[in-house]
């Protein structure tokens, strides 16, 4: 048995609880390496003694390339836990518990027939709390995301002008739109985003700030005058919730404009304002570089000179933001807060943040943009989500650039899928591309049929869909100016919109966010792919980027195929990728 690669944590994606009578447990063990692996588990606190545990055989459920992931959900369980597992291969068996294999348990008996327990040895859930249990808001899990990049998308139905303008601000500062696209614009188009089947939309920033792309705000409590008015924000809310639709808006709390209010009175007043300590290193006299080549002095986001980073470990900073956060789930009924450079922010001000939103609405949900594994900020106390740039990264080295194979594909997605506890996984925003990286049609070098097998992919993975607007209409760009480009409205794309909504209907209609994900086969040979989501129905999925014929008649007999796409026909053994709905009883629908 190849001891160095069993691995259990406790507390952690390795155990945990989903809801208060329902808690799972993984193990780790080297790949093919167990023949069996046996959970027993009882409760910490019981009368008895010695404890008295149930076993169950725990799945051999996921695979890496070098790991096995043995898993089981125990249901009515205990409130307090202990447990260990048994472990075997071949005639050995050994028992594995406090981080340590052993020949023996640890409880004693004596001669006289009394019992020295050893149920403090055992690992343990010392209490399953509800405060403790790790919950989303309901709608997001369901929900499929259109981001919209505001001055890109519209200024009315059908239409961008493509142009920008400057328009001065109440408090002297300019505000500069670059293509056009307006509040008003996004609300006369909300039928075409409902049309492909989206029911929530992400807006990166919509408050008043100096350049088009508004993460320099300068108001943290207005719309910005090249986009619109407060009242059209409102009636774009009231509209969205009118469809039956979520709204999430983007907050952009790590930095702020050099023309922000208190950061002008640091400028002007130096040492002697009240709010020197809202920034970070500061050097008097505080002076706006003219050039960028001249070097702040004064921290700020990256190199962006105009942007000064906020002191959030400040108590008057945490507050002020916190009140940012609830004024527009209060008055404007937003649904949820992206929150922009959230690695760079305290901690403490996410969860006084987190406090201030759900006692506005408890079911609002804030995503973190957090590039890397972001465990540590997905505990329950700050974010709900991160947004899954590592899901792209894997997408985009299988389906576009091609230089990963089927079966490192499937590994690297199941070590992001067991990063965390399941609710956690299923609740990721997960994107192909977004404002900050080229789109993956680019990358795919506008091979279409590539951007749909990823697309599929997408949608029916475990996690939130995110697409950049414009993907459907396969809007292309590597450089920023590119990839930001203006919406294409006057160009025809119905069967590219037609494939989107028909891949959304089948996501909503036959699965359910928390369905088992697996991996069936994925064929470094062939580039063949096949998995499946199990729950109330079964969804196997086929993806095949080969270039030599690929025999799948086993993986699609006795199945209703609900979608059969073509493309790159001429490379490929059977047509395209199909979508399958099995009866979990029957097989068939």
């Amino acid at each position: 048995m190849n001891r160095s690669a069993i691995l259990h944590i406790p507390a952690s994606q390795y155990a945990f609880a989903c809801a208060e009578d329902r808690f799972v447990l993984r193990l780790r063990a080297g790949k093919g390496d167990l023949d069996r692996c046996t959970l027993f588990y009882g409760d910490r606190a019981c009368i008895s003694s010695p404890v008295q545990f149930t076993s169950i055989d725990m799945k051999r459920k996921y695979q890496d390339e070098l790991y096995d992931f043995y898993e089981v959900t125990l249901t009515k369980c205990p409130r307090r836990i202990c447990y260990y597992f048994q472990l075997e291969k071949e005639t050995e068996k050994i028992f594995y518990y406090a981080d340590s294999f052993h020949r023996e348990l640890p409880d004693l008996v004596m001669e006289d027939g009394f019992v020295i327990e050893g149920r403090s040895e055992y690992y343990q859930y010392p209490y399953i709390l509800r405060s403790e249990v790790v919950t989303m808001p309901e709608w997001f899990v369901h929900a499929v995301v259109y981001n919209i990049f505001p001055d890109s998308f519209a200024d009315g139905r059908n239409h961008l002008p493509g142009r920008g303008h400057e328009i001065a601000g109440a408090d002297g500062t300019q505000s500069r739109s670059r293509l056009g696209g307006t509040i008003r614009g996004i609300k006369e188009n909300l039928d075409y985003i409902c049309g492909l089947g989206f029911n929530c939309l992400y807006l990166n920033p919509v408050f008043c700030a100096g350049e088009y792309h508004k993460y320099d705000i300068v108001n943290y409590f207005h719309i910005d005058p090249c986009m619109g008015t407060d009242e059209d924000f409102l009636q774009l809310t009231q509209a969205v919730h009118e469809k039956g639709m979520h709204i999430i808006i983007d907050g952009v709390f790590n930095h702020c404009s050099w023309y922000f209010p208190q950061f002008s009175d640091v400028v002007e007043k130096g040492e002697a304002s009240a709010y020197k300590d809202w920034f970070y290193d500061l050097t008097y006299p505080v002076v706006r570089p003219e050039t960028a080549e001249t070097e702040p002095g004064y921290a700020c986001f990256a190199y962006e000179r105009k942007m000064p980073k906020l002191n959030t470990a400040n108590p008057a900073v945490q507050e002020y933001f916190a009140q940012v956060g609830r004024y527009w789930i209060e008055k404007f009924h937003v649904d949820g807060w992206r929150l922009d450079v959230a690695n760079e922010v305290d901690k403490s001000f996410w969860r006084k943040f987190r406090t201030a939103v759900r006692t506005a609405d408890p079911e609002a949900v804030l995503i973190g943009e957090v590039w890397e594994n972001a465990e540590v900020w997905l505990k329950g106390d700050m974010f709900d989500s991160v947004m899954n740039y590592d899901f792209r990264k894997h997408c985009r080295d299988f389906f576009a650039l091609r230089r990963t194979t089927a079966d490192a594909f499937a590994w690297r997605m199941t070590d992001m899928f067991l990063r965390y506890p399941i609710q956690v996984s299923c609740a990721q925003l997960n994107l192909l591309d977004s404002h900050d990286v080229s789109r993956f049609y680019s990358l795919c070098k506008e091979d279409y049929g590539l951007w749909q097998a990823a697309f599929l992919y997408l949608c029916m993975s475990p996690g939130v869909p995110s697409v950049f607007y414009g993907d459907e209409k396969r809007i292309a760009g590597i450089r920023e100016d590119e990839y930001r480009r203006g919406m294409p409205w006057e160009e025809s794309h119905t069967d590219e919109e037609t494939f989107v909504q028909t891949v959304i209907e089948i996501r909503k209609k036959w699965i359910s966010p928390h369905d088992d994900y697996s991996v069936l086969l994925a064929d470094k040979k062939k580039d063949l792919l096949v998995f499946e989501r199990n729950g109330l129905h079964r969804i196997r999925v086929l993806i095949h980027l080969g270039s030599d014929p690929a025999d799948v008649r086993e993986y699609t007999s006795g199945g209703k195929i609900l979608l059969e796409k073509e493309y790159m026909a001429s490379r490929l053994g059977f047509h395209g990728y199909l979508v399958l709905v099995m009866d979990q009883k029957s097989g068939i629908v």
